[in-house]
């Protein structure tokens, strides 16, 4: 077997044991005979049964389709057929992947078209070259989340202006509430399972929280939204049943920079959670929005040693 399609098997695996209640993938098109048998190999995969070196004869990569429960847009994905070799450049690798990935649906307009490419786009530039399973989180970590909030957008608003508010969601605005906004701080030895991450991003867009998550070690949460939002993310988190995580504070924002987290300043189109890899972009991100003091004085991003009083 190609070492290629080994590892192909394996990055399929990931991306399917990841997926979330309501989310499916599927190889298409259906009953095609080599469908089934791309079928029949990611379960053997899946189960530990696949032979060392069985007698493949596959003329196609395999293509499949990630889906929500709701079926008005999904993902398609062709892999390449060099996908995984490690010898293939960056910058071609890139390109593969622009050229993978598509959306489909059964009455997706143009103009959805042409936002979901620019999101596409934009979340393969974000994508780090050191990414070992780059269609892996595409879709888990960029695509399936913004998907969701695209699906609740949809059911909220006419559907002439889903498209527009996907773009420009997380702008620079405060809480849309008259209540008074909530915060909240975790931190963690490390944030790393990308279940965790998901979900965080899976919550943030289904209750309107703004924030960020700093990940690998150690990991920081950071949240803003209604009060009744906010109690409702940090049940979610502690449900999860992290060990080492602390609730640093859940508490009434102070009237600040009330603005959503970015990495390139209040001037870009800005997302509605963020991820950092850095302790100095958190330092940085909360002194742009007037909060500093939240993080430093605990010692994070200091050379104290950090306390578990709040601010």
């Amino acid at each position: 077997m190609s070492p290629y399609i080994l590892r192909q098997l394996e990055e399929l695996n990931l991306l399917k044991h990841s997926l979330l209640q309501g989310e499916s993938l599927t190889f298409t098109p259906p009953n095609d005979p080599e469908t089934i048998q791309w079928e029949t190999l990611l379960e053997a995969y899946s189960e530990g049964t696949l032979a060392e070196n069985p007698e493949i004869s596959l003329s196609s990569q395999p293509r499949i389709q990630v889906k929500t429960e709701d079926p008005h847009i999904w993902f398609e994905v062709a892999l390449p057929p060099d996908y995984g070799d490690p010898q293939v450049s960056h910058s071609k690798r890139r390109e593969h992947l622009s050229s993978a990935i598509s959306i489909r649906g059964d009455s997706v307009t143009r103009s959805e078209q042409e936002t979901w490419q620019g999101i596409i786009a934009s979340a393969i530039s974000e994508l780090g070259d050191d990414s070992e399973y780059p269609i892996f989180d595409l879709i888990s970590l960029h695509l399936l989340p913004r998907l969701h909030e695209f699906n609740t957008i949809r059911d909220t608003v006419p559907t002439s202006q889903s498209d527009n508010s996907l773009q420009h969601k997380g702008g620079v605005t405060a809480t849309p509430s008259l209540q008074p906004p909530y915060h909240a701080l975790f931190t963690s030895h490390h944030l790393i399972s990308p279940t965790k991450r998901r979900n965080l991003q899976t919550w943030s867009s289904q209750l309107s929280i703004s924030g960020f998550a700093k990940v690998g070690y150690p990991g920081i949460i950071y949240g803003q939204g209604t009060k009744e939002d906010i109690e409702e993310f940090v049940a979610n988190i502690k449900a999860m049943q992290w060990l080492a995580l602390k609730v640093r504070f859940v508490e009434p924002a102070p009237k600040t920079l009330s603005v959503e987290p970015t990495r390139d300043g209040p001037s870009d189109h800005e997302r509605h959670w963020v991820e950092f890899e850095r302790v100095g972009e958190v330092v940085q991100e909360m002194r742009r929005i007037g909060r500093e003091s939240y993080v430093v004085e605990m010692g994070i991003g200091s050379t104290g040693t950090p306390s578990n009083s709040k601010p």
